[in-house]
């Protein structure tokens, strides 16, 4: 069993910066790939990063260079840095692992950059 929650949303300026944490629960957390989606009003669910077992990443194109996924595997948890904000990064940002062909999410933290 796994369970992630999620934590650090809130409301930004535009170019303002945000870093959002997920904590995980269970064994297997070391072993898994990481991911961070979100889900925007209107539509659909979309992933934003990745981070493999062996730190291998991932990105999005619409946020290379602004966005930085990490982990500790000590701690069971991975971060999503978010720079430059953008008000079209507002979404409810969601943590998700995939373990034996089920994913797993958590409760999502909402991310708004607004002036």
């Amino acid at each position: 069993q796994v369970q992630l929650v999620e934590s650090g949303g809130g409301l930004v300026q535009p170019g303002g910066s945000l870093r959002l944490s997920c904590a995980a629960s269970g064994s297997i957390f070391s072993s898994v790939t990481m991911g961070w989606y979100r889900q925007a009003p209107g539509k659909q669910r979309e992933l934003v990063a990745s981070i493999s077992s062996g730190g291998s990443t991932y990105y999005r194109d619409s946020v290379k260079g602004r966005f930085t996924i990490s982990r500790d595997n000590a701690k069971k948890m991975v971060y999503l840095q978010m720079n430059s904000l953008k008000p079209e990064d507002t979404a409810v940002y969601y943590c998700n692992t995939r373990y034996l062909a089920r994913d797993y999410w958590g409760q999502g933290t909402q991310v708004t950059v607004s002036s």
